[in-house]
């Protein structure tokens, strides 16, 4: 699944949708009804299978996830680790996919038992406070699973989600978290403000998860992140700054078989400065933290998106 916005003047879930929309659709709607009925087994040597066949192709989604991988790691582009590296994050991220599909069926239960986690008072303190709490994440791990952690241990959110196309692979992704008891706005063509609504949510004392490294409005905060310029979402900084909802980093990684989290503690704001000062000094604190993160399990982080602001658009690794 790309998160890659449409830059057409036509909101994307007006246009019609292309074949390729169509067939990917179609590909998610048969997972979710297939993939739960078949051996876990079978189907997760299925993906590993379908991630390897996609990595030796080295199409350029894998370069561009090289060339991400490269700036996090300081391997050259052309080296064996790196390329090795990159058929772990492939498989990573198709074995998200797979435990996406499956996920409505797993209890409660299970998702809780296999969530190894740390800092999971940083959560219940901040709810207890009643300031609200802005969850941000990197796209690591399996997000959805952690979203579905969270809700089994009886904490409610709200998220904000990508207005996929076609209009039915949205409603259908939107069915699916709403169905694991998450609140789904979305990021365009709804009713009212979606930042409006986070608002209101957070003063109510509420939580709200947002994924935060890339920006997908045009009106994101630049800050340097590793080593580099680049722009995040102005929303989970510009949340803590403008209502004081406690605004905590976190960190997901496939752990074996079972899955790892960790919260980090509350990212402050500054006492002294402008709002704007403000909101980017907690960027910059916020993408600091992601790269311990990131770091230590690059290859559970599933960046196959241009992110940097020198990066060329093609999506091309340099090799020389």
């Amino acid at each position: 699944m790309s998160d890659k916005p449409s830059r057409s003047s036509t909101p994307p879930h007006s246009r019609p949708p292309s074949f390729g929309d169509r067939v990917v659709a179609a590909g998610f709607i048969a997972g979710w009804s297939l993939v739960p009925r078949l051996p876990e087994r079978m189907t997760a040597a299925a993906f590993r299978k379908l991630a390897d066949r996609v990595w030796r192709r080295r199409g350029r989604s894998v370069r561009r996830l090289e060339s991400n991988l490269a700036r996090v790691t300081g391997l050259p582009v052309t080296s064996p680790e790196l390329r090795e590296l990159s058929r772990m994050g492939m498989r990573s991220y198709f074995r998200y996919f797979h435990e996406v599909f499956r996920l409505p069926s797993m209890p409660k239960e299970e998702i809780v038992a296999r969530c190894h986690v740390t800092g999971e008072h940083h959560i219940t303190e901040a709810v207890a406070s009643g300031r609200g709490v802005v969850l941000a994440l990197p796209h690591m791990g399996n997000w959805d699973l952690a979203g579905a952690w969270l809700i089994a241990r009886g904490q409610p959110f709200t998220t904000v989600a990508e207005r996929l196309r076609p209009e039915s692979l949205y409603r259908r992704y939107t069915a699916f978290r709403e169905g694991l008891g998450m609140e789904v706005l979305p990021l365009t063509g709804g009713e009212g403000s979606v930042y409006g609504a986070l608002v209101q949510r957070v003063r109510r004392g509420g939580v709200v998860c947002l994924p935060a490294e890339r920006d997908l409005t045009a009106s994101g905060v630049e800050v340097e992140f590793f080593g580099a310029r680049t722009k995040v979402p102005a929303g989970p900084p510009l949340l803590a700054v403008q209502t004081g909802a406690v605004l905590l980093p976190a960190a997901l990684w496939f752990e074996g078989e079972d899955w790892g989290i960790k919260i980090y503690e509350e990212i402050r704001v500054p006492q002294e400065g402008t709002r704007q000062e403000k909101i980017t000094a907690v960027a910059q604190s916020l993408v600091s933290v992601f790269e311990k993160g990131i770091a230590e399990h690059p290859q559970d982080w599933h960046m196959l998106q241009r992110l940097w602001l020198d990066d060329p658009e093609s999506g091309q690794v340099e090799t020389s």
